[in-house]
């Protein structure tokens, strides 16, 4: 009987949900493209912030479950024993039910915008949600926000699919769901609009503010009616700038600088460790969620986002954080309390690495915000402990740190502008936060070229979101701009033979062949010229001292960035293409640009 029910319910969900997209498409064909787009936002804003209320909602009922087991057994037994069983459950549900992998991280949808036309895999739509809820929600050292955001640009992105949308219309929706996602789970608009344009989309004109404006607005509207304000990150304290502390602002700056920089480093390394698990991903899901265990036994506070904690920052009693803890008898101790904040601070990189490079799920956004407000507090605290300063406001530099690391890692300060300046409910501190996010933001960038999130991307060169130029380039298939239809001199050929080639084609540049029909050098015409038509020189020259070495030909592997620079450098109209020294013909520049008008014609979201 009970099967008969599900079925019967499964049944009829299928049923209401055929009638809905039903109802789209004849609201589409009623509707001008400009309209249906604007419905399209709300509801791709809607589903964004269902996902985020699922995902937030679970991983905070584990995080107060876990509280209540160590109020019983008083050590941090089930905080350590939790993310060891989410990470193996992440593992396993990715290789039983996700063909082995899951694309982790904001990056894949910077691959989606630059090189996939807006498109997204369907299956983000649900893996994500899942895996990060296992991973994340039973307290692995991660975040949700990466996982949220991917997940609202694949609704974004199959919604757009799904109802025949252009590729403009399906890269804004995508953003929209972006916008969305970060607007839902921090309550904070402003700052999912400024993510969606700042990170996603480089380029793109005044219009597109207003579709992904009205979904960073519903998915925020969603979250806040849904959603009880103790699961979300806000602050609502009196929060006030004294210009006194504009020095203390500007170290807090630097030093968030290189912070965000070791944080980056340090988490590429522990996940280039686990790459050598490639076979066994059990074995690796074991072996790094054991050693994320450990931390969290000494180091509870690496449970999960973290967000609780960075609330107990900002209260008047940081001391909780060492409940729990082999220091707990020491929490009125404020220089152990210092010191484990200054250790924690350092290692979330290390926590964050294990729980990402083993095999779970879960992004280094709140990790960020994690490690920025620790950052805060340890400074301020400490000018303050030293008797350097006696008034510096704990809970400004600790909520202001947040943007600092924001900032830093992901090379994106206004956003981290407007997310803190929004979730504490005022603009009261957004001197400093504009002073500290700023200072991070010139460090980083200048010790790290990209963001955390594409580093690895564009070390190879793949996309480069930042920069449209290399987006469009990125786009361009070499081979399909290959042209074959070419005449080549074997080197054992004579002058006379060069000259009659040339009176049967128009081209102009020869390639030269060896018996292995590998390539040797080129015969160009110009430089020929003034040989072939004087009889003499033509028959007593021979064909190897007209041979040149051009200064540049292309590996039929190579990006259309490094391309258009050897073009560049070499003046050449057309380069020649080499696989295993063979030549398989040439490349046009004038073909590459026309190429690349006409993408950029078309890659311009309005």
């Amino acid at each position: 009987m009970p099967n008969r029910k599900a079925s019967f319910f499964t049944l009829f969900i299928r049923k209401q949900l055929k009638r809905f997209e039903a109802f789209l498409f004849l609201l589409k064909s009623m509707l001008s493209n400009r309209q249906f787009l604007y419905v399209s936002c709300v509801l791709v804003g809607i589903s964004s912030a269902l996902a985020v209320i699922v995902l937030k909602t679970f991983a905070h009922s584990v995080f107060r479950f876990a509280n209540y087991i160590d109020r019983i057994f008083h050590l941090p037994y089930s905080n350590s024993l939790l993310p060891v069983i989410g990470i193996l459950l992440t593992a396993w549900v990715v290789k039983k039910f996700l063909d082995g992998s899951i694309e982790k991280g904001t990056s894949q949808i910077m691959i989606a915008v630059a090189k996939n036309s807006g498109i997204m895999p369907r299956k983000q739509m649900y893996a994500q949600i899942i895996t990060s809820s296992l991973t994340v929600g039973m307290g692995g050292s991660a975040g949700l926000e990466s996982p949220i955001t991917i997940t609202g640009a694949a609704f974004g992105s199959n919604y757009a699919q799904k109802y025949r949308l252009n590729y403009k219309d399906r890269t804004l929706l995508l953003a929209c769901g972006v916008a969305a996602g970060i607007g839902a789970a921090f309550n904070a608009p402003i700052a999912g609009v400024l993510f969606a344009i700042e990170v996603i989309l480089a380029d793109m004109s005044v219009t597109a503010f207003i579709p992904i404006m009205i979904s960073a607005a519903t998915g925020a509207l969603v979250s806040t009616i849904v959603l009880k304000e103790d699961i979300l990150l806000s602050f609502r304290n009196e929060l006030t700038f004294d210009y006194h502390n504009i020095p203390y602002y500007i170290i807090l700056g630097i030093l968030a600088g290189l912070v965000s920089v070791y944080h980056a480093r340090n988490f590429r390394k522990v996940e280039h460790f686990f790459s050598r698990f490639k076979s066994s991903t059990y074995k690796k899901a074991l072996v790094g969620a054991g050693m994320l265990a450990v931390l969290i036994f000494f180091f509870p506070t690496l449970f999960g986002e973290g967000y609780e904690s960075i609330k107990a920052l900002s209260s008047t009693n940081p001391g909780i954080l060492l409940e729990n803890t082999i220091l707990e008898k020491f929490k009125s101790n404020e220089w152990i309390l210092l010191a484990f904040i200054g250790v924690t601070m350092m290692i979330k990189s290390v926590a964050t690495g294990l729980t990402l490079g083993s095999g779970g799920n879960g992004g280094n956004f709140a990790p960020s915000l994690f490690v920025g407000s620790y950052l805060g507090y340890f400074v301020s605290k400490f000018f303050l402990l030293t008797g350097i300063d006696k008034d510096l406001p704990i809970s400004n530099f600790s909520i202001v740190g947040m943007a600092g690391l924001l900032s830093g890692l992901f090379h994106a300060p206004l956003t981290a502008i407007f997310l803190i300046a929004e979730i504490t409910g005022g603009y009261g501190l957004f001197v400093p936060l504009m002073i500290v996010s700023s200072i991070s933001f010139i460090i980083s960038k200048k010790m790290e070229e990209h963001s955390m999130d594409i580093k690895n991307l564009a070390d190879t060169g793949t996309v480069f979101t930042s920069d449209k130029d290399r987006n469009i380039l990125s786009t361009i298939e070499l081979s399909k701009h290959i042209k074959a239809n070419f005449a080549t001199i074997p080197d054992t050929a004579k002058l006379e033979d060069v000259t009659a080639v040339l009176s049967q084609t128009r081209q102009t540049i020869f390639p030269v062949t060896n018996e292995k029909e590998e390539f040797v050098g080129i015969i160009n015409f110009d430089t020929i010229r003034p040989i072939i038509f004087n009889s003499f020189q033509t028959k007593y020259t021979a064909l190897q001292d007209v041979i040149e070495q051009p200064k540049e030909t292309i590996s039929y592997d190579e990006i259309m960035e490094t391309v258009m620079e050897k073009f560049e450098a070499t003046g050449y109209d057309i380069l020649f293409v080499l696989k295993n020294n063979h030549c398989l013909g040439y490349i046009e520049k004038s073909d590459i640009l026309t190429t690349y008008r006409e993408k950029l014609k078309s890659l311009r979201i309005e």
